[in-house]
């Protein structure tokens, strides 16, 4: 064998090795050695997590989109998805704040302080997401109707809504406690809750939405149930390895009981977290139902699936950049400003390969990935459209989570919150109403602004990046 080939075949051996050991969840110091490898070891099993949570939406978009008037279902379950992004909100930013201040107490090597830390964040989400899970189940027609969806799909979606938002508070625990794992560095236990979640819905999916022998088919109300389920065994798994004693967190039931200060002090990140999300929510709500009032059951139908083909891609970047907000509070924890951005800036490039890479696949493959989800050929047509200028955008998609999740691992949660503000409210939204109605693009001009706007937020991100005031913030 020669030289070349033995150079080869070693840097293969090194590479499997790596994402073996990414996978296995292995304790690694992320406060020394190589910048590339800490990357990769906590970007595998986040990037994996990511896909995870957006196989949820495929699976149920799926299964729905065969149903009879698939188009009713299929606008349901996207409408229902846009308004718990305001749940996700909830859950996005209590899990910034648990992953900054745990990722910042690990990085002080004080791993008792991070856990306890950990726990009054779980406290704190549990008392809020009951009292709307209680909101939504009550008003789950409502919802429906405020989003634009017609008196025949709020008809058929009401219990699905029911369900889901009644199920609040598995999708926070979820979403929370592998912040948690993200912010000790464990990323492999987050990533392996996803995945048993996701494997329950995938086999309850068919089972209660098409019904099997003596199970009964409850259709668009099955896939509301199996995603409900799934996420509570994925739950349980994760309270297994919270308080199974084996990792760098050590979890005792008494760390539940409130302590004000430190709930004060998570709050202070969690807050403008929160809004963070909530702008962002908002907006994509607003822009849902301009889509559903200016382009009907399948102009909404379209969109909706175009948007949940987009989260696919989406949500794995988003899992990259969560190794930023990792890297970032636990080096500026231990000290190393300079390192937190290298580590910024090389999460970021692998960032900008992937979502390049993603944009090819979206305008060579749209037309087939679209045709799996729905037989409607005019939801094909807008959806199609949506896709093709929505991926228009998708490195500086990608470059931008990487550094809102820079701010808010670092616990500058306010920065980003300013940039959603004018980027969605003040930009995004006005000029999606213009073009969709003074225009009268319709949802061609709610598509347009999209890409525009959040190129407008990552040439914002860039500059506020680069001036280094998040490196200041004591958490």
């Amino acid at each position: 064998m020669s030289e070349q080939n033995t150079a080869s075949m070693g840097k293969l051996s090194k590479i499997f090795t790596l994402i073996k050991q990414s996978l296995k969840g292995e304790e690694f110091d992320y406060t020394q050695g190589s910048i590339k490898k800490a990357v990769v070891l906590l970007a595998i099993p986040m990037i994996l997590e990511m896909m995870m949570e957006s196989v949820f939406a495929l699976v149920d978009l799926y299964f729905v989109g065969h149903l009879h008037n698939s188009s009713h279902a299929i606008q349901t379950v996207g409408l229902t998805e846009s308004v718990l992004t305001i749940l996700y909100s909830l859950a996005i930013g209590m899990s910034m704040a648990a992953t900054a201040v745990v990722a910042r107490r690990i990085g002080e090597k004080d791993p008792i302080a991070a856990a306890k830390a950990g726990m009054q964040a779980v406290f704190v989400a549990v008392a809020v997401t009951i009292l709307i899970s209680i909101l939504g189940f009550i008003y789950a027609r409502e919802i429906l109707t405020l989003m634009g969806a017609s008196a025949e799909t709020a008809e058929h979606g009401t219990t699905y809504v029911q369900i889901m938002m009644g199920g609040s508070l598995i999708i926070v625990l979820l979403f929370l406690i592998n912040g948690i794992f993200r912010g000790a560095g464990n990323a492999a236990i987050a990533m392996k809750s996803l995945l048993i979640a996701n494997a329950a819905n995938i086999i309850l999916c068919p089972l209660l939405i098409n019904g099997f022998g003596p199970i009964p088919a409850f259709g668009l109300t099955g896939a509301a149930m199996a995603t409900s389920i799934g996420r509570a065994i994925g739950v349980i798994y994760q309270l297994y390895c919270l308080f199974g004693d084996k990792g760098i967190l050590k979890i005792k039931l008494s760390y539940l009981i409130p302590e004000w200060e430190q709930i004060k002090a998570l709050l202070k990140i969690a807050m403008p977290a929160i809004f963070q999300f909530v702008i962002a929510s908002c907006s994509w709500i607003f822009l849902a139902q301009l889509v559903a009032t200016t382009g009907g059951d399948h102009g909404s139908a379209g969109y909706q699936t175009a948007l949940r083909l987009m989260m696919f891609f989406m949500l794995p970047a988003w899992g990259l950049s969560n190794a930023a907000s990792t890297l970032v509070g636990q080096n500026l924890g231990a000290g190393h400003l300079d390192r937190a951005e290298k580590s910024v800036i090389q999460t970021a490039t692998y960032s900008v390969f992937y979502m390049a890479m993603v944009m090819l696949i979206t305008f060579a493959l749209g037309k087939p990935m679209i045709a799996v989800f729905t037989n409607d050929a005019a939801v094909r047509a807008v959806a199609l459209k949506a896709i093709y200028i929505m991926s228009l955008g998708y490195i500086l998609y990608g470059i931008g989570m990487v550094l809102v999740n820079t701010f808010n691992g670092a616990g500058d949660t306010w920065t980003p919150t300013w940039v959603n503000f004018f980027g969605f409210w003040l930009f995004q939204i006005p000029l999606a109403y213009l073009l969709a109605k003074y225009f009268e693009m319709g949802p061609t001009g709610v598509f347009i602004a999209i890409p525009v706007a959040e190129t407008a937020i990552c040439i914002a991100g860039y500059l506020l990046f680069k001036r280094g005031k998040w490196k200041t913030i004591k958490v």
